[in-house]
């Protein structure tokens, strides 16, 4: 895989490098986030491994600019800060997968393949239907009665999780490692959060409701 490798402490930077060459990866490294955020724009990789805190443009920024440019490109994003929020922000400024400082190595390279998976298992032409509201994959859009909707990645996926399963019941620990991957802390409520942001955007002023909380089991999407 051509991974890009944004991190700016040097022995972090080269013990991940490392690892992953040694898997068979090629890594391209980038010490700040303006030369980061123009390898990523100027050249064809397969993944970004992104810190958070960088020179010149933090890691929140250049996530939010590459994803401008490149919709389809999984970006992995590592940072010291751990908390729900410090995630959802993340989430939000368009990253794909959060993984937080410090970390096992195996976990890293979990994560990638379960982002490569993602990445590789979506073909042209899948499209995922419930009631009118309509998901494409490949392009990654997503409407409801002709109307677009706009959702970050991890909104995204989420949405894709559920429509991919409807009309079944997902308990949060599938929804935990499907969205997130392994080692979910599941005690958080980052999936309530994600819930109520789908929510909003697809539901909201609609009189047919399409999510639905199933008490006890977990959630469904069914139209």
């Amino acid at each position: 895989m051509n991974i890009l490798l944004i991190e700016d402490e040097p022995k972090v930077a080269g013990f991940i490098k490392k690892g992953l060459e040694e898997q068979f990866n090629q890594v391209t490294l980038a010490y700040d986030g303006n030369m980061g955020c123009r390898l990523a724009l100027e050249n064809d990789f397969e993944l970004v491994i992104l810190d958070v805190i960088l020179p010149h443009i933090n890691g929140l920024e250049v996530c939010k600019q590459i994803r401008q440019f490149k919709k389809e490109l999984p970006i992995l994003m590592l940072s010291a800060l751990g908390t729900v929020g410090d995630k959802v922000h993340g989430f939000e400024n368009g990253a794909d997968d959060y993984l937080t400082k410090p970390f096992h190595f195996d976990e890293l390279l979990a994560r990638i393949k379960a982002l490569d998976r993602r990445r590789t298992m979506v073909s042209i032409g899948t499209v995922f239907q419930v009631a009118d509201l309509q998901m494409d994959s490949y392009r990654k859009t997503v409407t409801r009665g002709g109307k677009m909707i706009m959702l970050t990645a991890k909104e995204f996926t989420f949405l894709e999780v559920l429509m991919y399963n409807k009309n079944r019941v997902l308990s949060r620990v599938y929804i935990a490692e499907s969205v997130w991957g392994i080692n979910f802390d599941r005690g958080t409520n980052l999936i309530d959060v994600y819930i109520n942001y789908l929510r909003n955007k697809i539901d909201k002023g609609y009189p047919e409701q399409l999510i639905h909380t199933i008490i006890g089991m977990g959630y469904m999407i069914k139209g």
